[in-house]
């Protein structure tokens, strides 16, 4: 059994209301193509939001307009915003009056016959409820913009802090770099002494020094985080505009005083007396211009809302670029850092090779020396060849092997402070991130 459902959409653009009744199954694309041929707003262009505000979900049938568990002719109200317009500033035209009620406010002084009078009133009572009921519907409109406007916010401030981590990281990241390059270039160039060099290693290292030099200003969020600000203490100052409040407390003022007036009226005899309608048609005159007022004001301050949440709107994709801009220099800084070591490594691959080189080639000249050596040096006593150790060596030949020694010992300990350092800047940055 399907049940009927009624979906009325107010226009905030005309302070209109539109009614629907909802097909079963029909998707709320289908919903927008008749509000389209009722308002003249494209569906493109159209948003719906319900009182929460929350935007309703194109993915969803059109039912999602009404309440869960609400059935038969019951509605629920939906507000149609027009996304082309920033600024909603009407006219608005008030509800028309009856017949009956324009003739007395035509002519407040005509007398009439109580029974007569009674229905006049009665119709002129329902119009002012009307009035601030209008008012009421309307305000709720803005206070579901405002609920989407927060959403909105919330998502940007989601984004902003994102961005301010990520630009913080990729800061960090650049420091240890350039620390770590320069402390790199420095000890290079204290080792290009001990015959280890690389013109184009050298100019690569120099050229990531510039290119991370460039990968700074994607760093650099100061304009957007300015932005960002301004836009949040606007949205305080709305949330904090008494215009942000109800306003109608004098449309229910005048609705309890037409009451009133109607009261006592009916408890007048339904004799041959007659009276005038001036002190009703004043209610309505007052009552009217009240919702004047505080429609002005309404609107005013939705424009505002609206303007904001544009601004959002258009923040959005400068944030999503940033947060790229930010992520590819990051990958930039990480994928030079890993090249770098990995030469470093080379480089020490390299000076360990032509120790061991030289080693051999040491110890193969001290077996030649010790042998020669042998051969001309005179016999002891016992007949016995001398210890090694006790042999003499040439002080060039000494001189060369302590030399050699040396040199490797002293390039060992400059590549392994190397690598501690590096360890120890890399564990700080982790630490950093």
């Amino acid at each position: 059994v399907f049940f009927l459902q009624i979906v009325h959409i107010l226009n905030m653009t005309s302070a209109k209301i539109v009614s629907f009744l909802l097909y079963p199954e029909e998707s709320l694309h289908s919903l927008q193509i008749r509000i389209e041929f009722e308002t003249g707003i494209s569906t493109g262009n159209q948003e719906l939001l319900l009182e929460t505000g929350i935007c309703l979900d194109p993915r969803k049938p059109a039912s999602q307009c009404v309440i869960d568990g609400v059935r038969g002719w019951d509605s629920y109200m939906v507000y149609l915003f027009d996304k082309s317009k920033t600024v909603y500033d009407g006219p608005f035209a008030s509800r028309s009056l009856s017949d009956c009620v324009n003739y007395i406010v035509q002519d407040s002084k005509i007398q009439l016959p109580i029974p007569q009078l009674r229905k006049v009133w009665a119709e002129a009572v329902h119009y002012v409820i009307g009035l601030k009921e209008d008012y009421s519907r309307l305000f709720q409109g803005q206070r579901a913009a405002m609920l989407s406007l927060l959403r909105y916010n919330a998502n940007l401030i989601k984004m902003k802090n994102n961005m301010v981590s990520a630009s913080q990281q990729l800061k960090a990241k650049l420091e240890f770099f350039h620390q770590s390059i320069r402390l790199d270039l420095e000890r290079y160039s204290d080792q290009m002494a001990y015959g280890i060099s690389s013109e184009k290693m050298l100019k690569a290292w120099k050229e990531m020094e510039e290119k991370a030099s460039q990968c700074a200003q994607a760093e650099d969020i100061g304009y957007l985080d300015e932005q960002i600000m301004a836009l949040h203490t606007e949205i305080v100052e709305l949330q904090k505009s008494p215009y942000a409040r109800r306003q109608g407390e004098v449309m229910e003022s005048l609705e309890q005083r037409a009451i009133d007036l109607y009261k006592q009226l009916k408890t007048r005899p339904p004799d041959h007396a007659y009276s005038d309608s001036t002190d009703m048609v004043k209610i309505i005159v007052q009552t009217v211009q009240s919702q004047d007022r505080v429609l002005k004001e309404l609107f005013g301050h939705l424009s505002k809302l609206l303007g904001c949440k544009q601004k959002i709107i258009d923040l959005l994709p400068k944030i999503e670029e940033a947060l790229n801009n930010i992520k590819e220099a990051d990958n930039s800084v990480m994928q030079m850092q890993g090249k770098r070591q990995r030469e470093i490594w080379h480089l020490l691959k390299i000076a360990c090779t032509q120790s061991s080189s030289r080693s051999l080639v040491s110890s193969s000249l001290e077996g030649t020396t010790s042998t020669s050596a042998a051969t001309w040096l005179p016999q002891s006593s016992s007949g016995n060849i001398p210890h090694p150790l006790s042999s003499m060596a040439t002080p060039e030949d000494g001189e060369d092997f302590v030399h050699v020694i040396e040199e490797n010992l002293n390039y060992l300990e400059l590549f392994s402070s190397i690598l501690q350092e590096v360890r120890q800047e890399q564990n700080n940055s982790m630490m950093v991130s």
